[in-house]
């Protein structure tokens, strides 16, 4: 009953938001929130470290910028299309990458991406270290104009929920459980008679996706794909985010996604601005070194510690 309580009232809070703040701002910081419940979906629930998820974010935005330029569909078909794409892209990545372990698996990853990298900073059609600019937004099922950002917000916080709701469904699910299993004792999952290649390939699959989805909803938001989108920069800040905010808990990616862009939103326009990437390794240090649970699993610890 408290964990519906909680729920409501952050959906009320999210559903007034943009009254009080810069609805754009909103909008990439849910874009980034659920980027981060994606990779949390690999790093938190079945214990994989990726380092190539910008590959899917890049591939969703491009493909949706392209389909919004060139094909006239309606942003809700293109946002679709761009997520097939990165999930498809996923599935490929993901029966490549899942027969290793550690940081065999996170250097197959990060390679993968570097190979998506360079294909997007050469092909034609992404417009190179320019970029994909001037996206259109459209209207919605043809209807509801997304030029005007009250809308896009709230389009964004629809395909957000959406994206949260599948995440917390899969891991609360017997599949779920099975991917918990796997990132606790691997051996006893497959003596159990589980074929963990194929979950953690399915699970790939599912967070290349969604990835992909916070990808093309970013394209729309900002009218622009660009090569940032698909660099390993891009990798490392959603590690961050959900370290930051506390990896295996379903909250944590929401609150690491927005302690990141809060702070890079802040600062970047400030004196700051050049050393926001030394200010973000500081703070990656103190939680690897003073809050190992992230943000929201002290918290919990907190709450479990003090009124259970």
């Amino acid at each position: 009953m408290k964990i519906n309580k909680l729920y409501i009232a952050l959906l009320l809070l999210a559903v007034v938001a943009p009254f009080f703040l810069y609805p754009v701002f909103l909008a990439k910081l849910l874009c980034f929130a659920l980027f981060a419940c994606a990779f949390n979906l690999m790093l938190g629930y079945v214990g994989l470290l990726s380092f190539g998820h910008a590959a899917f974010l890049g591939t969703g935005g491009y493909v949706t910028g392209w389909l919004m330029m060139n094909s006239g569909l309606t942003p809700e078909l293109a946002i679709l299309l761009g997520t097939v794409t990165a999930g498809a892209l996923g599935a490929l990545y993901g029966k490549l990458s899942v027969k290793r372990e550690g940081i065999y698996f996170a250097m197959v990853t990060l390679a993968l991406s570097q190979l998506v990298f360079f294909i997007y900073l050469q092909a034609p059609f992404t417009g190179g270290e320019d970029g994909m600019q001037g996206v259109p937004r459209g209207n919605l099922f043809g209807l509801i104009d997304l030029s005007d950002n009250m809308n896009m917000y709230y389009f964004v916080l629809a395909i957000f929920l959406f994206g949260f709701w599948l995440v917390h469904r899969t891991i609360h699910s017997p599949f779920g459980q099975v991917l918990k299993a796997i990132r606790e004792n691997e051996a006893r999952a497959t003596s159990l008679g589980y074929n963990v290649n194929d979950y953690k390939w399915v699970a790939f699959t599912i967070s290349a996706a969604l990835a992909g989805l916070a990808g093309s909803t970013k394209t729309l938001v900002f009218q622009l794909a660009s090569l940032t989108d698909v660099h390993w920069h891009m990798s490392g800040e959603v590690v961050l985010m959900t370290l930051v905010g506390g990896v295996g808990t379903i909250f944590g990616p929401v609150v690491g996604a927005g302690v990141i862009v809060t702070m890079q939103n802040y600062l970047s326009g400030g004196e700051l601005g050049n050393y926001i990437h030394i200010i973000m390794g500081f703070i990656f240090v103190i939680c690897v070194l003073a809050f190992r649970s992230g943000i929201v699993g002290e918290l919990q610890k907190v709450w479990k510690r003090n009124f259970n």
